[in-house]
């Protein structure tokens, strides 16, 4: 399946932290926001869960995911590409 990408959507990079569903994986984010008072940088995590069609991701995987259609209760993103196998 080729994914099209239409118009402006948001893509993000991060690491697979769970395969274990079918066409599934989750995939977890780390951004560094300022604190406003303190001007100190935290690491914030997110969680998201992405469709792999060809169960291609393991653990530790590095990733692109793209914001997509919703394919059921909280999938929203789809893999573009593995930037990093695990070793």
């Amino acid at each position: 399946m080729k994914l099209s990408i239409k118009g402006n959507r948001r893509s993000l990079t991060g690491t697979v932290i769970s395969d274990k569903a079918d066409k599934t994986i989750v995939v977890r984010v780390e951004t560094l926001v300022q604190h406003p008072l303190l001007k100190k940088y935290i690491r914030r995590r997110s969680k998201f869960m992405a469709h792999a069609p060809n169960n291609e991701c393991g653990i530790g995987d590095t990733v692109q995911i793209v914001e997509y259609r919703p394919l059921s209760r909280r999938k929203r993103w789809h893999l573009v590409k593995v930037l990093e196998k695990a070793v």
